[in-house]
């Protein structure tokens, strides 16, 4: 027995998975990456929540991740990706664009207003 979601059920069911507390607009990217992924690929996709929590992660922005994942020593990490001196750390844009390219160097970013989600790597 199967059933078909649609993108707002999918939304919804990743929204009700409070083990991974994604937010309605990242459960909603989340949906729509998961279906534009399963068009992609031609391959149907059983919605497992567990597996989902497990392979992404939603944070507020490119620098929280950064220090979610590199923890203290992620401002030098990112200082250096990004070829900054440190006189220069006015400019977030161009730490950001560095962060960006390395999440796409190494697995999947989905941007959306409000956030960010990234898979493990």
């Amino acid at each position: 027995m199967k059933i078909t979601l649609n993108t707002y059920q999918i939304a919804d069911e990743l929204k009700r998975d409070t083990n991974a507390r994604w937010s309605y607009n990242g459960s909603l990217a989340l949906a729509e990456y998961l279906e534009e992924y399963e068009d992609s690929t031609g391959d149907q996709m059983e919605l497992d929540l567990c597996s989902i929590r497990c392979d992404f992660s939603e944070t507020t922005s490119l620098q929280d991740w950064l220090f979610e994942h590199f923890g203290a020593k992620s401002l030098l990490f990112a200082l250096e990706l990004a070829d900054i001196e440190v006189d220069d750390l006015e400019d977030s844009d161009e730490v950001d664009s560095k962060i960006k390219e390395y999440i796409e160097d190494h697995g999947t970013l989905i941007e959306f207003e409000g956030g960010i989600i990234v898979s493990s790597f």
